[in-house]
């Protein structure tokens, strides 16, 4: 705006000059002499322009305006305003990204290279990181920050990338390498962006010496940690960032590559864990083969048990059926020889009436003939068992195959028979 008004002031300033000159030697008017208010318009305008009193705020940024008399004010809102005559602006953007890297992004506020941090053990790395700050959206604060900075490319330079660079470097003497790359990136980060906004912690040092199993030698071991108060808070470092009340938007840790002797620790524990995972695979598996086994064999062994007590159990069956079959045959048995025995003492005491009677010797024969011929057809009709059971108390069981077919009693009826003779 400044420039056109410039330029429009110089065009009015040659038209004022040179049209007389013009009239003169060419009796040309360049403009009538009626009309000359118009350059005087324009040139009140060009003098507007050149010394503008308005300024423009664009989205995403606000305006700092230092009026002629020394008044400072801030306009936040997008669009025109009254700045004043003679008055000096400069913008602010609304988020200023800071980012540490190799190579320059030119779509950033301010970029720097990758720095070196330092690990609790001793070993380094070089670290990228990108920041969004957030300024504040109050007057005051922002007077304050121009006061002290008078530009946010100085703000970026001379306050936020120093003091995000010592943080990260805070942050890192927090733990080992080892501890970062086995899982500590997202710790490193939450100390970081929390020393970012809330200020620096104050780190404290505690060394121990002990004694080495393998070297037997003694071995110092320097610690740090936060120093904490007595409400049990860290103890921070306040900065600008605290004092302005700029807020950390976003935080991240874009690469951390460490230097070669952490790169060979990394593979060797890489390599490790490989051959720790296989093994354990092959343990796993050796296992799971043990136990198919076992279980395999207690089948089996589940499977013949099951198959002899099958055995037993029929072995059982049979011999109580033929123990049952053989009581029942010794049964049948002594029926048959107690009838026998029966019409045999019949026969005696038909005989021994035919005895008392009186017999001829032919007589007496002739019964002796029918009574071995009756005994002998009556013993050919017993038919014994297959099994016949003996022993019992004594009393009542029989203790010999004749005592249980009843052929004892038969024996001494045929004694009495020759006795009768």
């Amino acid at each position: 705006m400044t420039s056109i008004g410039i330029l429009t002031l110089i065009a009015v300033l040659l038209i004022y000059v040179l049209d007389p000159l013009v009239e003169k030697k060419f009796n040309y008017d360049i403009i009538r002499n009626d009309r000359k208010w118009i350059l005087l318009i324009i040139g009140a305008f060009s003098l507007i322009l050149i010394f503008n009193p308005f300024c423009r705020t664009e989205a995403g940024y606000r305006t700092f305006v230092e009026t002629i008399n020394g008044n400072e004010k801030v306009f936040f809102k997008p669009g025109f305003h009254f700045a004043g005559f003679f008055s000096k602006t400069t913008d602010y953007p609304d988020v200023i990204t800071t980012v540490f890297a190799s190579e320059e992004n030119k779509n950033v506020t301010t970029t720097e290279p990758a720095f070196i941090i330092r690990f609790n053990d001793a070993t380094k790395a070089t670290a990228q990181a990108t920041i969004r700050w957030s300024l504040p959206a109050d007057e005051i604060p922002m007077i304050k920050i121009h006061r002290a900075y008078r530009s946010p490319e100085r703000l970026a330079k001379t306050s936020l990338v120093p003091y995000a660079r010592e943080c990260l470097k805070f942050a890192a003497q927090l733990m080992e390498s080892e501890t970062h790359y086995s899982g500590g990136r997202s710790k490193l980060k939450e100390d970081f962006r929390d020393q970012l906004q809330n200020g620096q912690y104050v780190l404290e040092y505690k060394t121990e010496y002990k004694f080495d199993t393998l070297t037997n030698e003694k071995e110092k071991i320097t610690t740090s940690y936060i120093r904490r108060g007595q409400d049990g808070l860290a103890t921070r470092i306040e900065s600008d960032i605290q004092q302005y009340e700029i807020r950390v938007n976003f935080a991240a840790i874009d690469e951390v590559d460490y230097e070669d002797q952490v790169d060979k620790k990394l593979a060797q524990k890489i390599e490790q864990s490989t051959l720790e995972s296989v093994s354990k695979q092959a343990l796993i598996t050796a296992q799971q083969e043990a136990l198919t086994e076992k279980a395999k064999g207690e089948q089996m062994l589940a499977k013949v048990k099951a198959e002899q007590e099958a055995d037993k159990l029929q072995a059982v069956i049979q011999a109580q059926k033929a123990k049952e079959v053989a009581k029942e045959e010794a049964l049948q048995a002594k029926y048959i020889a107690d009838k026998i025995a029966e019409e045999g003492r019949a026969q005696a005491e038909a005989n021994r009436a035919l005895v008392s009677a009186g017999l001829t010797p032919v007589q007496r024969m002739t019964m002796e003939i029918e009574i071995a011929d009756k005994v002998s057809s009556n013993m050919a009709k017993i038919q014994f068992p297959e099994i016949m059971i003996f022993g019992g108390d004594g009393k009542n069981s029989p203790t010999n195959p004749f005592d249980a077919v009843g052929l004892d009693a038969y024996r001494k009826i045929v004694k009495e028979i020759g006795r009768s003779k």
